[in-house]
């Protein structure tokens, strides 16, 4: 039994590395958030395997809840935010085209 608690402990702390690393090194904003969560939530089951059940609590809580729904709003509000820049932009353009052709 005690070498099944070693190998999910080290399981757990190999998946650990490789989601903080994939969460860094990502390009896709959406995607690294979701990694950000997943490592919170990683990091918890690591606190609780530690008897530190309190800081658990708080790292779900605070470190994969709160942090990630901030997260995921302003991910959506800086895509909302380049959306209307970037139709802006083209209607500016067309309006300078349109007149250079007349």
């Amino acid at each position: 039994m005690e070498i099944m608690i070693k190998i999910f402990d080290g399981l757990l702390c190999m998946v650990l590395l490789w989601v903080g690393w994939q969460s860094l090194s990502s390009t896709n904003l959406f995607k690294a958030i979701v990694l950000f969560i997943t490592f919170g939530l990683l990091m918890a089951i690591s606190w609780i395997r530690l008897n530190a059940i309190d800081v658990a609590i708080a790292e779900v809580a605070i470190g994969a809840g709160l942090t990630g729904a901030l997260l995921l709003a302003a991910l959506a509000k800086l895509q909302k935010t380049t959306h209307i820049d970037q139709t802006s932009h083209i209607s500016a353009n067309s309006k300078c085209e349109e007149g250079k052709n007349n």
